[in-house]
């Protein structure tokens, strides 16, 4: 069967390791002896918590996440997280500084103009977005609640080399499409967020990763499920989570870590 799989580039999910595939396959029936699929099992049954908490070990093993750092998964993708940093982040100082490389920044911005104001410190758009301006040249705003960038911008190529200096301010990240392709500054990072489904899983999950004081800032106005300290306080479990893609991204990441970890893969997409 491995011999009729395609080589697929789609824009979407991503290409699971057959090896992933395969121990997925393996216990579909019956996950473990407990006679269900994990799809089918109660989220708040032991056998599922401890999925859960070891897909989370494994990511923070593979990217050495600080031991203070939160780490949750929420759902809606990355595109949700355009609203949700700025209804968390945003806060009484009511701006924050957008770099605009590509058609997601862009997405992110008109989010953020819904409930505050979103600077274009770097507007890359005359250009059809194909280049980073040089940051000597960015209007950053050291009043700024934020300062937000897309790593890698997947419509039009262009990808950060480098982590964004942007003194004081906090810095927040999209990081979907090079998620656990290469290392990651935590140190200069607030908060990260990658939707899963192209390094990580299947779609459905998204990661949060966030500075412990970046929690419980949010507006009036946020929803409960956008709250990163309700969703960090309920454990990722204040409702049923994406469980299947919760576990297939625990077998990736297990996958990953024994392939020789973040620097195998840094060196496979550096090669590609």
């Amino acid at each position: 069967m491995a011999d009729e799989r395609v080589f697929n580039f789609s824009a979407g999910p991503t290409v699971l390791p057959i090896e992933v595939l395969q121990e997925a396959q393996k216990d579909f029936l019956s996950y473990k002896g407990t006679g269900m699929n994990v799809m089918e099992m109660s989220h708040r049954s032991k056998t599922f918590v401890d999925i859960t908490a070891q897909s989370e070990k494994d990511l923070r093993d593979l990217l050495k996440i600080p031991d203070d750092y939160k780490v949750f998964y929420m759902q809606g993708g990355a595109t949700l997280q355009f609203a949700s940093v700025p209804l968390n982040l945003l806060g009484s100082k009511g701006k924050a500084d957008y770099l605009m490389t590509g058609q997601w920044g862009e997405k992110a911005v008109k989010e953020c103009k819904k409930f505050g104001a979103a600077q274009l410190a770097c507007d890359t758009k005359a250009t059809k977005y194909t280049t980073i301006t040089d940051p000597k040249e960015w209007k950053l705003d050291p009043e700024a609640a934020y300062v937000h960038y897309c790593a890698n911008e997947t419509v039009n190529g262009v990808e950060f080399h480098y982590t964004p200096e942007v003194g004081d301010v906090p810095l927040v990240a999209d990081m979907s499409s090079n998620f656990l392709s290469r290392p990651i500054d935590f140190a200069k990072h607030t908060l990260i967020y990658a939707g899963c489904q192209k390094n990580a899983g299947p779609a459905g999950n998204t990661v949060v990763i966030a500075k412990p004081d970046a929690l419980g800032k949010e507006l009036p106005i946020c929803p409960s499920m956008l709250s990163y300290k309700f969703i960090s306080d309920a454990d990722s479990m204040p409702n049923t989570p994406s469980c299947f893609a919760i576990y297939m991204m625990g077998l990736n990441m297990k996958y990953m870590k024994e392939k020789g970890g973040i620097s195998y893969f840094d060196e496979m997409a550096t090669k590609k």
